[in-house]
C-alpha cells in the first residue's frame, strides 16, 4: 500500500497519504461489518436486526460498501508511477522490484485471510498490480479509456443479469445452516477459527475475481493520474475539483440509494443482484466526489489541520489495514471476546468509529519517532532486497509514496 523505495531527496505527497487516510475510515466500517455478523459475510439481511441496527446497516451499504476499496486502488496505481520513477531515478530494476513486492503483498495477504479477515485485498493487488507493471508505459488516454471498458463493460454486464433477476419472483432463504457454523466456529477456539477461514478461502478468492475488474480499472485511472501529476502541489484546480464533486454527487447518490435499498430494504431481494450491478456502476462516481471533496478541504484554511489528522495513518495505511482486521477478529472471535453475531451493526458501528479514532493518534505518535511502521517497513525490505533505513532515526525527506 505504501511505497517501497525512492530517492532520499524526494518527498512525499500530503494529498496521497491524506487520501488513503481517509480512505481506512471506509475500509474499516466495511470490513468490521462482515467480520462481525454472520448476516453480513453471507450477503443477506438479518431478519432480527433492531431498526437503529438495520438503519445502520443501510448506511454503510449507501455510503461505503463498494466506494472505498476503489479509492484504494486509484491510489495504488498512482502510488506506482512514483516508485517507478523512483526506481528509475536511483538506478534500480523497477521490474525486479515491483516484482518481490507484488510477491511479497500475495504471501502477505494470504497469511491474513488464513489467520484474520478472509475479505483481503493484498492478494488482488499483489496480482493485478503485474498488468500495472506491463502497462506502465501506456499513455495517460489510452489507461482512461481501457479503465472506461473494462468497468463499464463489467459494470453492464452484471447490470443487465440483475435486470434479469428481478423478473424472479423468489426470495433466497437464509442460509442458517451456515450461518450457524460461522457461529460455532469462531466463537469455538483459535483452531476452528483458522479452520472456517481455510473453508471460506475458496469462496474468497472467487470474490477477488468479481472485484478485479473494479480494481484494475481504478487501476489504470491512478496510472494516469500519476503520470499527469494530478495530486502534486498545483496539479488540478479548485473549479475542476467542484466539477467533478458536483456531477459524483449526482451520479452517485441515487445510485448508492437504489444500492442499499435493494440489498437492505425497503425493496425486496429479488432486486439485490440489480441493486449490486446499479451500485457498481455508480460507485466510482462517489468515490471521486469524496476523493475531491478531501482534496477542497486541504486546500481550504482546514487543510494543515487535514492533512495533519489523515496523512499519519496513510502513511501507515499497510499497519493499520492489518491492525484493524487483528483488533475486530479479536472482539469478534475466539481469538478474544468471541462477540461475533452477538453486537448490533450499530454498535460495531461505533466500535469501528473507536477503532479509527484510536488509529489516527497512534500513527500521529508514531510517525513522529518512526520512519516507517511496521508492515510497511517489512515491505520496504522485501521490495528492495534489503534493510532500509533504520526506523527509529530522526524525521528526514521521505519517499515519494
Amino acid at each position: 500500500m505504501n511505497d517501497p523505495g525512492g530517492p532520499a531527496g524526494l518527498r512525499r505527497l500530503p494529498a496521497v497519504d491524506a487520501l488513503r487516510g481517509f480512505a481506512l475510515l471506509g475500509i474499516l466500517v466495511v470490513n468490521s461489518a462482515q467480520i462481525m455478523s454472520p448476516y453480513e459475510a453471507e450477503g443477506v439481511r438479518d431478519p432480527g436486526a433492531a431498526p437503529v441496527d438495520h438503519v445502520a446497516t443501510w448506511l454503510v451499504t449507501a455510503l461505503a460498501s463498494s466506494k472505498f476499496y476503489l479509492l484504494f486502488s486509484f491510489l495504488f496505481g498512482y502510488s506506482f508511477t512514483l516508485q517507478a520513477a523512483s526506481a528509475e531515478r536511483d538506478g534500480g530494476n523497477v521490474t525486479a522490484r515491483f516484482l518481490r513486492r507484488s510477491l511479497a503483498l500475495v504471501l502477505l495477504g494470504l497469511v491474513h485471510a488464513v489467520l484474520l479477515y478472509t475479505g483481503d485485498i493484498l492478494m488482488t493487488y499483489g496480482l493485478l498490480g503485474l498488468v500495472l507493471l506491463c502497462a506502465r508505459r501506456i499513455r495517460p488516454a489510452t489507461a482512461v479509456k481501457a479503465a472506461a471498458w473494462i468497468y463499464g463493460v463489467f459494470g453492464v454486464v452484471l447490470t443487465g443479469l440483475g435486470a434479469l433477476a428481478t423478473a424472479v419472483d423468489e426470495e433466497d432463504p437464509v442460509p442458517r445452516q451456515a450461518i450457524a457454523q460461522a457461529v460455532a466456529a469462531y466463537r469455538g477456539s483459535a483452531g476452528t477459527v483458522v479452520r472456517e477461514n481455510l473453508d471460506r478461502l475458496p469462496l474468497a478468492l472467487l470474490g477477488v475475481l468479481l472485484m478485479a475488474p473494479g480494481v484494475l480499472a481504478a487501476f489504470f485511472l491512478g496510472l494516469a493520474a500519476g503520470r499527469r501529476r494530478l495530486l502534486a502541489p498545483g496539479g488540478t484546480d479548485r473549479s475542476r475539483l467542484v466539477r467533478v464533486t458536483a456531477v459524483g454527487l449526482a451520479v452517485g447518490v441515487p445510485g448508492a440509494v437504489f444500492f442499499a435499498s435493494a440489498a437492505q430494504g425497503p425493496l425486496d431481494e429479488r432486486w439485490q443482484l440489480l441493486g449490486i450491478g446499479v451500485g457498481m456502476l455508480t460507485a466510482p462516481a462517489l468515490s471521486a466526489a469524496y476523493a475531491c471533496v478531501l482534496l477542497l478541504l486541504l486546500d481550504s484554511p482546514w487543510g494543515d489541520r487535514i492533512q495533519r489528522l489523515f496523512a499519519p495513518a496513510g502513511r501507515l495505511a499497510l499497519t493499520n489495514y492489518l491492525g484493524q482486521s487483528l483488533i475486530m477478529m479479536v472482539v469478534a472471535t475466539a481469538y478474544g471476546l468471541s462477540l461475533y453475531g452477538r453486537v448490533g451493526a450499530a454498535g460495531v458501528l461505533v466500535l469501528a468509529g473507536a477503532v479509527y479514532a484510536l488509529q489516527l493518534a497512534l500513527s500521529t505518535a508514531w510517525t513522529r519517532r518512526f520512519r516507517h511502521g511496521p508492515a510497511e517497513w517489512l515491505l520496504r525490505v522485501i521490495t528492495l532486497a534489503g534493510r532500509p533505513g533504520r526506523a527509529g532515526t530522526p524525521r528526514a525527506p521521505e519517499p515519494a509514496t
